[in-house]
């Protein structure tokens, strides 16, 4: 995401790197670039120019001609102030009510009732929420039965009204229904509408007048750029919501929406959708996002990421296994689930420091895996206990198993092998007094 606006940015930025005097003309062409890229990006014409001009009077108020690093410091203005942009500070979520009802609202396509599914799955597994789903979308064909689909992937009851054509009906009767069998959070999925659709508009108007919801949220593709501003303001005008979700944000998005949504509505962008799968959601953050968006790598979400899916008291095993040279094929298996559940696979190295710009012309297939699995699989329980005793016919069986050639399978054993070696000294390092005694027995 954001991979065209960064470059250019970058290059930007390289107006002012490497001169030994700058003057107040280069600040002001420095500027001129990023106005250009934040335009390129689909940003809001007048908070673009809204943006340059901002940093521009920091720039020069902070006297940036005159500093021993003007390029690093006009960087970290443009920081700020893309941060600033975004909204500041990560907007938190209204769980008070009982239950607390949130309200999805959006155009037909956005992505409303996935996100529902979606925003279920988090609370629940982060908030320990009892949440139940609401599916008052009465007109578009299959919508009741896909929100049924998703609640039965997260083990999350849905309220429907078979036969039942008023929405207004169904969440007010949902909302009792939850009280009544200990829901503490009602997710009610309304059908997409225009904005320029009198009658959609005024009828969920009426649901959220009906139910009061502690959240109302806009779900918005973030694909579309420009034209999700226009419309959230059309949303916000009738609505009057609390804040906004993005979706498909691991597209091929310019970034408009993003930059420009909260300056056009004044209302926070609370989630942010990364990916197809249930979990691929996560708060938005706008500082870790400019972050991002300047090639600065985003560690404390890749962070947090693996937080939620390592045990520690898994993490403590595994160290002794790694000290004691027992770390075996299990436990590299493991790790690998692991990964795939942090999601997808080029998002993920985009969270390093300098790593998204070298991968932006790669393509990490998020099915790299797959292969290692096989050949890991096709191992026997012995062999994947004790790589040691994995000879050449044992690697020609595992090379026939797996579909794999044989020096596919050695090059796995070889990288295994090396992997525990360094994971060892590693280990190892952590201890310096063990590291001692070990160098005075040689």
């Amino acid at each position: 995401m954001f991979e065209n606006l960064s470059e250019k940015l970058e290059r930007s930025f390289k107006l002012l790197k490497g001169q030994g005097k700058i003057t107040e003309i280069n600040v002001a062409e420095t500027l001129k670039e990023v106005r250009r890229a934040l335009l390129d990006a689909d940003v809001n014409y007048k908070v673009a120019k809204t943006f340059t001009d901002t940093v521009k009077a920091k720039a020069l108020g902070q006297n940036v001609i005159t500093a021993i690093k003007p390029g690093e410091l006009m960087i970290k203005i443009v920081h700020d102030e893309l941060a600033s942009l975004m909204g500041g500070d990560t907007a938190p979520l209204n769980l008070s009510g009982n239950p607390t009802v949130i309200l999805m609202s959006g155009l037909q396509g956005s992505g409303k009732t996935t996100m529902s599914g979606k925003l279920a799955k988090k609370l629940k597994s982060e908030k320990a929420k009892r949440p139940l789903l609401v599916a008052c979308d009465v007109y578009r064909p299959a919508a009741i039965e896909q929100l049924k689909v998703l609640g039965s992937q997260i083990d999350v009851p849905v309220y429907t009204e078979e036969g039942n054509k008023n929405p207004v009906e169904i969440a007010q009767n949902a909302i009792r229904y939850a009280k009544a069998n200990y829901h503490d959070l009602v997710i009610v999925d309304t059908a997409g509408r225009l904005a320029v659709d009198e009658q959609m508009m005024d009828e969920i108007e009426r649901i959220k007048n009906a139910i009061k919801p502690q959240e109302t949220l806009f779900v918005v593709d973030s694909m579309t750029g420009q034209d999700a501003v226009n419309t959230a303001r059309e949303f916000n005008d009738r609505l009057d919501f609390d804040g906004v979700v993005l979706t498909k944000l691991d597209g091929d998005t310019r970034g408009g929406a993003a930059l420009s949504i909260r300056t056009v509505v004044t209302k926070p962008i609370k989630f942010v959708g990364t990916g197809e799968k249930l979990d691929a959601l996560d708060y938005f953050h706008p500082a870790r996002m400019a972050d991002r968006i300047l090639g600065m790598g985003d560690i404390v979400s890749l962070v947090e990421r693996a937080q939620q899916i390592y045990d520690e008291e898994e993490a403590r095993n595994l160290q002794r296994k790694i000290a004691k040279n027992q770390f075996n094929f299990n436990d590299f298996l493991s790790q690998i689930q692991q990964i795939k559940k942090m999601g997808n696979l080029k998002d993920l190295a985009a969270m390093i420091p300098g790593v998204g710009k070298m991968l932006k012309d790669v393509d990490i297939d998020d099915n790299a895996f797959k292969g290692i699995e096989a050949i890991i699989y096709s191992m026997t329980a012995q062999e994947r206990l004790t790589p040691e005793i994995i000879n050449s016919s044992r690697r020609q069986r595992i090379a026939r198993g797996s579909g794999k050639s044989l020096q596919e399978v050695n090059r796995l054993l070889k990288q295994f092998d090396e992997t525990r070696r360094m994971m060892k000294a590693a280990a190892t390092m952590k201890n310096p007094m063990k590291m001692m005694r070990n160098m005075r027995r040689r």
